[in-house]
C-alpha cells in the first residue's frame, strides 16, 4: 500500500468518526428528550388514575340518577373509565417501572422494561423457545433415570435441573408481567410451588422410603414433561390427558402421605412433597375447569348476540 493510498484511507475513516460522534451526541440529545417524555407520561398516567379513583368514590356517593338520560350518562362514564384503565395498562406497558419485590430480590433495580413491540415480541419468543428446549431435555434426562439409571446422583442433577429451570421461570414471567403480559393468578403460583417441590426432592436422602417413590416421581415428570398445559390451547381433545396428570399429583399425594406411616420413613420431605402436590392439584384443577366454564360462557354470549 503507497502512502497516499494510506493517508486516502485514514480520511475516510477520520470521516467516519466524525459522523459517529454527530450521531452519538444526536443520539444522547434524544435520549434525555425520550426521558423526559417517559417521566412526563409516568406522571399524567398516575395523576389521571388518582383523579378516575376519586371520581369514581364520588359517583357512588351521589344520588340516584333522577331521569333516564342522567342514568345512561352515569353508565356511559363508567364504562368510560374502566376502558381508559385498560389504556392506561397499555401505555405502562411501554413505560419503565419499579421491578416487584420478587425481581427487586433477584435482580435489585435494574430496569428490565422492554421498550418497543419487537422487542417485548423477541423475548416472549425466547421464552416460549426456552421452555420447549428444557422440556425436551428434562424429558429425557427422566427417561433416562426411570429406565436406564437408578442412580442417586443422577436424579440428583435431574431435580437440581429442575429447582434451576422453574426458578428460570419465575424470573422471567415476572419480566414478562412488568412489560405488560397478563400472567396472572395461579400460572405464576404454580411455578413457585414446583420450584419448592423440586428443591424438596433435591434434598431427601436416598432411603428405603425414596426409593418407593421414586419411580412413581420420574413416570409423572415423564407425563407431565409431555402434555405440558400450553399444549391444549385450542386443542380439546387433549384435556382428558391434562385432567389426568392433575389427578396423577392428587395420586402422588395421597401416596406420599400413606408413606409419612411406614416404618421406615423418618424423612420431612415426605410430609412436605405430598403437601406439595396437593396444592399443585388443587391450583391446576381448580384453574382448569375454570378456565374452560370461562371459554364456554363467552361461547354461548357469542352465540347469543348472534342471534
Amino acid at each position: 500500500m503507497s502512502f497516499q493510498e494510506y493517508w486516502e484511507e485514514w480520511e475516510g475513516l477520520d470521516k467516519d468518526y466524525q459522523l459517529l460522534q454527530e450521531t452519538h451526541k444526536l443520539y444522547k440529545q434524544q435520549l434525555e428528550e425520550v426521558i423526559k417524555l417517559q417521566n412526563s407520561c409516568l406522571s399524567s398516567i398516575e395523576r389521571q388514575k388518582k383523579k378516575y379513583k376519586e371520581l369514581s368514590k364520588n359517583l357512588k356517593r351521589c344520588q340516584l340518577p333522577e331521569t333516564e338520560e342522567q342514568l345512561r350518562d352515569t353508565g356511559f362514564i363508567q364504562e368510560l373509565m374502566k376502558e381508559r384503565q385498560n389504556i392506561f395498562f397499555e401505555m405502562e406497558a411501554f413505560l419503565p417501572k419499579k421491578n416487584g419485590l420478587y425481581l427487586s430480590l433477584v435482580l435489585g433495580n435494574v430496569n428490565v422494561t422492554l421498550l418497543s413491540k419487537q422487542a417485548k415480541f423477541a423475548y416472549k419468543d425466547e421464552y416460549e423457545k426456552f421452555k420447549l428446549y428444557l422440556t425436551i431435555i428434562l424429558l429425557v434426562i427422566s427417561f433416562t433415570c426411570r429406565f436406564l439409571l437408578n442412580s442417586r446422583v443422577v436424579d440428583s442433577v435431574f431435580n437440581f435441573l429442575l429447582v434451576w429451570y422453574y426458578c428460570t421461570l419465575t424470573i422471567r414471567e415476572s419480566i414478562l408481567i412488568n412489560n405488560g403480559s397478563r400472567i396472572k393468578g395461579w400460572w405464576v403460583m404454580h411455578h413457585y410451588v414446583s420450584a419448592f417441590l423440586s428443591g424438596v426432592m433435591l434434598t431427601w436422602p436416598d432411603s428405603k422410603v425414596y426409593q418407593i417413590f421414586r419411580n412413581q416421581f420420574l413416570s409423572f415428570s415423564m407425563y407431565q414433561k409431555g402434555f405440558q398445559s400450553w399444549m391444549w390451547r385450542g386443542l380439546t381433545f387433549l384435556l382428558p390427558f391434562l385432567f389426568f396428570g392433575h389427578f396423577w399429583q392428587l395420586y402422588n399425594a395421597i401416596t406420599l402421605f400413606k408413606l409419612t406411616n411406614h416404618p421406615d420413613c423418618k424423612e420431612w420431605q415426605v410430609s412436605m412433597c405430598g403437601l406439595a402436590f396437593l396444592v399443585l392439584f388443587l391450583g391446576n384443577f381448580l384453574t382448569t375447569v375454570r378456565v374452560i366454564y370461562q371459554k364456554q360462557k363467552q361461547r354461548e354470549e357469542k352465540v347469543n348476540k348472534q342471534l
